[in-house]
């Protein structure tokens, strides 16, 4: 997998909204006011602010900003304004000769799962799971963005608050994203290689049944018997864990890890959290479960 060029000082960066809508021009302000404090200049998309219901504009529209991006040779970088739903329903209308004729840094999470999978490997470009532009960034999530796409440079390290749920060492590709979106391409052109690869999730505003649900999903469809190692991000906004109704998420998370049989931690800093690290997805890395730590290895 290539690494696409770093986002140096005076990098183009297209803000674009290729998934659900900005709330209010608002958030587009802080990522314009956001992108200037890395020192890129913004170049912001010419449906950023639109509005269909649930979507950020017409599917034609959302992927005339985002093919424009690819195509534009000034372009260094493309930084998703948000996630939200609507990537799926672009897939098929992707560039992706566009990205494999030069390589440019793709920044986002959530929704943006559909996109780091049709484009980065298809592309073989490695792509980066990290914040959405449209949120003010924590120093932690700051601290690894730049890490990851100006300086190359290891952007995870130790998870402090993870516990192990299958120790070891496991070394492969970074593949992943939002649990919902990968379970979703489960049987598409479009979803990933898991074969030798860390697996990293993430969600929100899931059930702990459907969690459930679309990890066995995982399973059945042959992903987890070709896994090196898990990371389990954050399920946020989910099932109360004192409902006594439901299975406790932890439990769940760990019969995964052991129908995969491979290293894994849960409560990496990954997710809908305000400190997250960034994931070149597709480069190389190492967890090792016991010590909680992921380390990516650029070179």
């Amino acid at each position: 997998m290539r690494l696409p060029p770093p986002l140096l000082p005076d990098a183009r960066v297209a803000l674009v909204s290729p998934a659900g809508p900005l709330r209010s021009s608002a958030e587009l302000d802080v990522a314009i006011a956001q992108a200037r404090t890395f020192g890129w200049e913004p170049v912001v998309g010419a449906h950023a602010l639109a509005k269909h219901g649930y979507l950020a504009g017409s599917d034609a529209d959302r992927l005339l900003d985002f093919n424009g991006a690819l195509r534009d040779a000034s372009i260094d970088g493309i930084w998703c304004l948000r996630g939200g739903y609507g990537a799926m329903r672009l897939l098929d209308g992707l560039d992706v000769d566009a990205m494999r004729r030069r390589p440019r840094t793709l920044i986002g999470y959530s929704d943006i799962t559909a996109l780091h999978t049709a484009l980065g490997a298809p592309a073989d470009v490695i792509t980066f799971h990290g914040p959405t532009a449209r949120s003010p960034l924590s120093s932690f999530s700051r601290d690894s963005l730049d890490r990851a796409v100006v300086q190359h440079a290891d952007p995870c390290g130790t998870a402090f608050d993870a516990e192990t749920l299958r120790g070891g060492r496991a070394e492969g590709r970074l593949v992943g994203g939002n649990l919902a979106l990968l379970s979703a391409l489960c049987g598409t052109p479009f979803a990933p290689d898991y074969t030798g690869a860390i697996l990293v999730l993430e969600d929100i505003g899931e059930a702990t049944y459907r969690i459930d649900r679309m990890l066995r999903q995982l399973a059945l469809s042959g992903a987890f018997s070709k896994l090196a190692g898990i990371v389990y991000g954050r399920f946020t906004d989910g099932t109360d864990p004192a409902d006594e109704s439901s299975c406790q998420l932890s439990d769940i998370l760990r019969e995964a890890a052991d129908l995969a049989g491979v290293p894994a931690i849960s409560g990496a800093p990954v997710g809908h959290i305000d400190d997250q690290w960034t994931i070149p997805i597709g480069a190389m890395a190492e967890l090792d479960a016991d010590n909680c730590t992921l380390h990516v290895a650029f070179a």
